[in-house]
């Protein structure tokens, strides 16, 4: 059987390093054929920043896979419910299945999984808002104490 890997981090100071080996090897302990690595860098909240989830999707819907693997679920979305279920959807409706190696009850479908994947999408929106959250507070404190934030001035 082929799969794909799906590897995405948030910024351009991280890594997919700490995903793809672990899933290349997983792939191999699963007798599964890599059929493509597909790497975003950015942001799971905006759909521009994850391209080669679009591709992974058209070459879903063109049948050349029949799994995605993926490090973490949050690796797909961090948009909420309706969004992590508009991929997976897009996928299941390919006839491929999204299997998650730190979230195990992927691995065996059930009457419980549509559940499971909303209360792990929920989860997953709510810690990006936190992370947000400190991110802005910090910036917040870093200005109160007259340290530039943003882009550099002219």
């Amino acid at each position: 059987m082929k799969c794909a890997i799906y590897a995405r981090v948030s910024t351009d100071e991280q890594t997919e390093q700490n995903q793809v080996p672990i899933l290349e090897e997983w792939a191999g302990k699963r007798n599964l054929e890599i059929f493509k690595i597909y790497r975003d860098v950015g942001s799971a909240w905006q759909k521009a920043d994850q391209q080669e989830l679009k591709i992974l999707l058209q070459e879903a819907h063109k049948g050349q896979f029949s799994q995605v693997l993926v490090w973490d679920l949050d690796r797909l979305t961090r948009g909420g419910i309706a969004r992590f279920f508009n991929i997976v959807d897009t996928l299941r409706n390919s006839g491929v299945q999204v299997i998650s190696y730190r979230q195990s009850w992927t691995d065996t479908p059930s009457e419980l999984q549509p559940l499971l994947f909303s209360v792990f999408a929920f989860f997953a929106e709510q810690e990006s808002k936190k992370i947000s959250e400190r991110t802005k507070a910090g910036m917040e404190r870093a200005r109160a104490n007259g340290i530039h934030v943003g882009r550099p001035r002219k």
